[in-house]
């Protein structure tokens, strides 16, 4: 607890490490003074640190894009379900976007966090439907091979 008061005009005292309620019952105080001009620089110092403190951050909005991108270069377009995620991704980008600008930085969090979800759900399934892909066409050159040997 700090406690802050003026002892005499001009001159500000502060109480650090106030460990009660009452001057009375006060373990161990460290008694600070200072002028009204050094105060003053304090108190705007202060604010301007809460103030820069408070500041929104920038969205962040580099993981979400780039698993978009990663999705987009496999071919999520082209898989049905994958599109549809891919879709959402980008509009879920865009709400967390409108949402940053309107200063609700918990629902663009949250909506980036979406956003990245969907992306990356979109990247497996189109690598999941190569996958498959590419295994249907192997089981098909053995059945081939098998029939060609008989």
């Amino acid at each position: 607890m700090v406690v802050i008061w003026k002892p005499q005009p001009g001159r500000w005292a502060v109480l650090l490490n106030v460990k009660a309620c009452t001057l009375s019952e006060i373990d161990s105080p460290k008694v600070v003074t200072f002028s009204d001009a050094i105060l003053f620089k304090i108190l705007v110092m202060a604010i301007i640190a809460i103030t820069a403190g408070c500041a929104s951050a920038p969205l962040k909005t580099e993981a979400s894009t780039s698993g978009i991108r990663a999705a987009e270069e496999v071919g999520a377009a082209d898989v049905p379900n994958a599109s549809l995620h891919l879709q959402l991704a980008k509009e879920e980008l865009a709400h967390a976007r409108e949402l940053a600008e309107k200063d609700e930085k918990g629902m663009a969090d949250s909506m980036l966090l979406r956003s990245k979800a969907d992306a990356e759900l979109a990247l497996l399934l189109s690598r999941e439907d190569a996958e498959k892909t590419e295994a249907e066409a192997a089981v098909k050159r053995v059945r081939e091979f098998r029939e060609s040997n008989q």
